[in-house]
């Protein structure tokens, strides 16, 4: 098996090189959403983009670095991503980065009354039983809705935020970039085919659960890190600000 490789740059710069393709991919919104990344083991303190600026803006050096369990929510940082963001690193087991979005294709899922993701092509398949559902929305993400969904934290690469929006998390900045990217990918496809009225063809269980299964055979090897070192290369060779 080839050597994994590396993802160049410090923690700041990954996760300032993720918001950078988020909002170049159109998965962002507005000065919304947020992402962050854990900079102690079991999260107790970690990295988030501010309040009130564009995914497209964000460099290194903007992230604030937070306490999970700190009491007073820090200045320049946005409530709902205090909130569940604070949530999900306090009980998110083993979740080193999430990634929260309201990117069009996994959120037109969420909005659906079965908002499942049929195992009907490869992309979707990577997901087969790996997503989590949440059905109980009941508003912005503040207070008990934050630690709701924080205790779901760590069960699935995926959380679909019924009537919301979507959370991908993963180890590190990679992983995480590459399940909320597949995913989103994967969503698009489905709603498309779902779309023509035609009638759909998902596979057999065990088909789905061995394509998983070769999915993961391609992380082990270090496509999720591959793809975002590329990703890394793109922005530097444009001479991209994001590092600084």
């Amino acid at each position: 098996m080839s050597e994994i490789p590396e993802v160049p740059g410090n923690a700041r710069e990954q996760l300032a090189c993720a918001l950078r393709w988020l909002a170049r991919l159109d998965l962002h919104e507005a000065t919304a959403n947020h992402c962050s990344l854990a900079t102690a083991e079991g999260g107790e303190r970690f990295l988030i983009n501010p309040a009130g600026r564009h995914f497209a803006e964000l460099r290194a050096s903007d992230l604030l670095e937070v306490e999970a369990r700190g009491g007073e929510r820090p200045a320049g940082l946005d409530p709902t991503a205090w909130a569940i963001h604070g949530a999900l690193h306090r009980q998110g087991r083993e979740v080193g980065c999430i990634l929260h979005t309201h990117s069009l294709y996994a959120t037109a899922l969420a909005c659906l009354a079965e908002p499942e993701l049929p195992p009907v092509e490869q992309n979707a398949m990577r997901f087969f039983e790996r997503v989590a559902v949440d059905r109980g929305f009941e508003g912005m993400g503040l207070g008990d809705e934050a630690e709701r969904l924080g205790r779901l934290a760590g069960e699935a690469p995926i959380l679909l935020l019924g009537n919301h929006g979507v959370i991908a998390t993963g180890a590190d900045v990679a992983e995480a970039f590459d399940n909320l990217y597949y995913f989103e990918r994967a969503c698009r496809s489905y709603l498309v085919a779902r779309a023509s009225g035609l009638p759909l063809a998902p596979v057999a269980p065990e088909v789905a659960r061995k394509t998983a299964a070769q999915w993961d055979d391609y992380a082990r090897a270090g496509a999720p890190q591959a793809h975002f070192a590329a990703l890394m290369r793109l922005l530097d060779k444009e001479g991209d600000d994001y590092r600084s």
